[in-house]
């Protein structure tokens, strides 16, 4: 659906996005992580053709942003961080102004309102003004206007910002709803948000991609498929040595432990190996007692700290 290659934006020295590639597919719902400064908004600017590249192609649906700007545009739904609303509007005014400037045929619009007020759950609101309105039916406002055109991709600028908890529960079961049946690039601060809806991630460093797959595989690439997380009370010269006749361990990566006088690692083993039992047999024979000993779980903000930890 969506292919950008070798994206490029130079501010004056500054390189915002450099050589930037990578393919969306349909149907998808995709995570655009990265910390302040590195490139989100730019590359969600250009693909929605706010703003031009340096250099490099962005092609939605084979057509290139560039060079066939609104036949692409036509494709695309965009809401960005703040919703660009008419506060002296009702949401079927504002909706009818949006689909007016987006070229849908008369005899549509109606229709097309009516099926944006109700995706978005706008109906109950739709002869209010804009302004009386919560923030989260601000926001829903500005994303009817996303889908009123019934577009292929849609693009979110941190849809959820200023959202209290049960609204952004709310608009990530739209999100998720909207993600069955077209493209949806989300970028977000917030972890938890891009892992309850994103089938896929694109994380950013410095303007450069630095990972483009699913969480999943993105933990066993860091860590193996076989890890093991382990904290006992000793130091780590003794656990190692403990450790050390086990010959399936491949790897151990120790870390900051908060208590005194404990260790805490990361072994990594052959894969579909169980090597438990004789991990637990060992640190008994050393006197080293085990506080914690589980299979390795990495939340999506271990992943994002980890791989972006060497690019700031």
């Amino acid at each position: 659906m969506i292919e950008v290659t070798d994206l490029t934006k130079i501010y004056t020295e500054a390189k915002a996005v450099d050589s930037v590639s990578f393919t969306v597919e349909d149907d998808k719902v995709y995570g655009l992580l990265g910390h302040n400064g590195a490139g989100k908004s730019t590359i969600m600017n250009i693909m929605t053709g706010y703003i031009s590249a340096t250099s490099g192609t962005v092609k939605i649906d084979g057509i290139d942003i560039f060079e066939q700007p609104e036949e692409a545009k036509k494709l695309i739904g965009y809401l960005p961080e703040q919703p660009p609303v008419y506060l002296d509007m009702t949401p079927v005014e504002y909706l009818r102004f949006a689909a007016e400037l987006k070229g849908i045929k008369r005899s549509q619009i109606k229709s097309r309102i009516e099926y944006a007020l109700e995706a978005t759950g706008l109906t109950p609101m739709r002869g209010r003004l804009i302004k009386n309105l919560s923030k989260g039916y601000r926001q829903r406002t500005g994303l009817a206007q996303a889908i009123i055109a019934d577009p292929k991709v849609v693009i979110l600028d941190e849809p959820t910002v200023g959202l209290d908890p049960l609204q952004i529960i709310e608009i990530r079961d739209l999100i998720k709803e909207l993600g069955k049946n077209r493209t949806v690039i989300l970028s977000s601060h917030i972890m938890q948000e891009i892992s309850a809806v994103c089938d896929r991630l694109l994380i950013l460093a410095n303007g450069h991609l630095i990972a483009n797959d699913e969480p999943a595989n993105l933990m066993r690439l860091m860590y193996g498929q076989n890890s093991l997380s382990l904290t006992a009370k000793g130091t780590r010269k003794a656990i190692m040595e403990a450790l050390s006749g086990i010959k399936e361990i491949t790897k151990t990566d120790f870390l900051r432990s908060e208590a005194a006088n404990t260790s805490k690692l990361l072994i990594e083993c052959e894969p579909e190996k169980d090597i438990r039992e004789k991990i637990f047999y060992k640190m008994a024979e050393a006197k080293l007692p085990i506080l914690e000993f589980s299979g390795m779980n990495m939340t999506l903000e271990d992943i994002f700290i980890e791989l972006t930890k060497n690019n700031q």
